[in-house]
């Protein structure tokens, strides 16, 4: 492999590219925790601030489409800018991206925080902050992800993909109902204040306690130009493109986020018109969702999940679109009922997202991991406004149940196919590219090296 990104080629025809390790130290554990420790705090500040702001949006217009407005502002940075971010994080120190990227959220909450207690804040302020928020997020993720790689023996990140869905769901849990309660004893820019203190505690960690690896073919000091740039986004797609399996995974999650990502969206509008229910309900329903993404990321965190972890996959994917069809199908009075259906949505999305990370990081070589899951990211979230937006017009004309109903069957559908789809479902015994290993017992963890 070249370390010139305008010569690099992406995998095809069966053929691997050649791929730098970094030997993992057998204590990987203490360099890893604080880091993980951090990133557990300053996740449940910026859920405290998403639940905050939602509501306040909600209560302020009860409008699906200021809703969908909001949503669409976080997507933007991810959809146009993360195929370039992923270039630029791929080239940069991913220790000081993450550090950046926590103080770029701390210094926008902030001025959000003032904006509210000033009396100054309009709805535009909000969209502005979510897009800001975003962006940052999207320098943040991928250097994480990647770099997990790189500081976790690879037999212990499906595991790690389970108790980060646990914690995801502890976090999911307690956040709305401990964020109703602030809003009920703090003015929001109380709210909003917390989670400056999450933040910094996150990059104190992260300075000062670990040491995040850089693969060895990647110069930090690389002079980074718009030809280079370039064509390490074009790089990004081809690697995807001219791999069959791993697109058709994409374009499934890409489906997926147009028809099942509005009804989650539009849950506050659920509880206050189709419920006629308040914040302490929708926290309720929240943190059932919560719970189970615990129990899911626990099991899976303990088991393992399937061998092929494709099947983990698309098992999630059916469990969260039979829920999502269960909730539109409930009359007003059934709110109890949506809460146990809420449970069996947070623990198929465990199964999903903590087997699908650990399979691409299995997959895809640590060198090319910021821009091939920017990339990735990009194109499964680009239709999630056309849904957004279709969905609202759908809510206000027929309920928001209807969204439910529409999102659950065509879900269904989703996952159907992709249980018939042999490369989808040959996705862990293969190559990049879509040659599939022959007599392989666990060839992502055996075939495909690190």
């Amino acid at each position: 492999m070249t370390n010139n990104p305008e010569t690099t080629t992406p995998p095809a025809n069966g053929q691997q590219q050649p791929q730098s390790e970094l030997e993992i130290p057998t204590n990987w554990l203490a360099n890893f925790l604080p880091m993980f420790i951090g990133q557990i705090v300053s996740l449940l500040g910026s859920s405290l601030v998403q639940f905050a702001l939602v509501w306040y949006v909600t209560k302020l217009t009860g409008s699906a489409t200021v809703l969908a407005a909001a949503t669409t502002a976080a997507l933007i940075p991810n959809i146009f800018l993360g195929p370039f971010v992923g270039a630029l994080v791929d080239r940069w120190n991913r220790k000081r991206v993450m550090i950046l990227a926590d103080l770029v959220v701390a210094l926008a909450t902030a001025g959000l925080a003032l904006l509210f207690a000033f009396d100054l804040i309009q709805i535009w302020h909000i969209y502005l902050i979510l897009f800001i928020r975003s962006l940052a997020g999207i320098f943040q993720g991928p250097a994480k992800t990647a770099s997990i790689t790189l500081m976790v023996p690879k037999e212990h990140l499906t595991r790690l993909g389970g108790i980060n869905q646990a914690v995801g769901g502890l976090i999911d849990t307690f956040s709305p109902a401990l964020g109703a309660l602030l809003l009920a004893l703090l003015p929001i820019q109380g709210v909003l204040a917390v989670d400056i203190v999450t933040a910094a505690i996150a990059i104190l960690l992260l300075l000062f306690f670990v040491k995040v690896p850089q693969p060895k073919s990647v110069s930090t000091s690389q002079k980074v130009t718009p030809k280079s740039l370039l064509a390490d986004v074009k790089f990004g797609f081809k690697y995807i493109l001219t791999w069959p399996g791993l697109l058709i995974v994409i374009l499934i999650a890409s489906s997926i986020n147009l028809f099942l990502a509005p009804p989650g969206n539009l849950m506050p509008l659920l509880i206050t018109q189709f419920f006629n229910k308040g914040a302490q309900e929708l926290a309720w329903l929240q943190a059932a969702m919560g719970i189970g993404a615990i129990v899911g990321g626990l099991v899976l965190g303990v088991w393992g999940g399937f061998k092929r972890k494709v099947i983990s996959i698309m098992i999630g994917i059916l469990g969260i679109s039979l829920g999502i069809f269960g909730v539109g199908l409930l009359p007003p009075t059934a709110y109890l009922v949506s809460v146990l259906l809420a449970g069996l949505i947070g623990m198929a999305a465990s199964f999903a997202n903590g087997s699908l990370g650990p399979l691409l990081q299995t997959k895809v070589p640590p060198e090319y991991q910021g821009r091939v899951f920017t990339v990735l990211s990009s194109m499964s979230m680009g239709l999630m406004p056309i849904g957004l937006f279709l969905s609202a017009p759908i809510a206000e004309r027929f309920g928001v149940s209807a969204v439910y109903v529409v999102g659950g069957i065509v879900g269904l559908g989703i996952a159907i196919f992709g249980f018939l789809d042999k490369r989808v479902m040959t996705l862990d015994s293969q190559f990049p590219g879509g040659k599939l290993i022959e007599s392989d017992p666990q060839p992502e963890q055996e075939k495909i090296p690190l």
